[in-house]
C-alpha cells in the first residue's frame, strides 16, 4: 500500500510542476487558477509522501518519489508543451527510470 501512496504522491508531483509551467505562460485569473491547482497538488503530493515514509525508508522514499516526478514532468514538457525529444535526454530519462526500479527492487519493504 506504501508503494501505491508513494506513486501517486509521484504523479501528484508531476501535476504541481506542470500547473507551475501553466501558470507561468498565462495571466490574470487563468493564471491564478494554475497556481491553486499548483498548491492542490503540491499539499496533496507532500502528504502522501508523509504517509509513505512512514513505513518506506525515506532515502528510498524521497528518490523514488522525485523519480517520478522528475520523469512525469520531462514527459509532460515533451508532450504538452512541445520540448524536444532529443537522444540524450531519452537516454538519461531511460537511465533515471531504470535507476528507481532497481532502488524499488533493492528496498527491504
Amino acid at each position: 500500500m506504501e508503494w501505491l501512496l508513494l506513486i501517486v504522491a509521484g504523479l501528484f508531483e508531476v501535476g504541481f510542476a506542470s500547473c507551475l509551467g501553466k501558470a507561468r505562460e498565462t495571466s490574470g485569473n487563468t493564471s491564478l487558477y494554475w497556481m491553486i491547482g499548483f498548491f492542490a497538488c503540491l499539499s496533496i503530493s507532500m502528504y502522501l509522501l508523509y504517509k509513505a515514509t512512514q513505513t518506506l525508508p525515506i532515502g528510498t522514499a524521497y528518490a523514488v518519489w522525485t523519480g517520478i516526478g522528475a520523469v512525469g514532468t520531462v514527459l509532460v514538457g515533451i508532450f504538452v508543451f512541445k520540448e524536444p525529444a532529443t537522444f540524450w535526454r531519452i537516454f538519461f530519462l531511460t537511465t533515471l527510470i531504470a535507476s528507481i526500479i532497481g532502488l524499488k527492487f533493492v528496498s527491504s519493504h
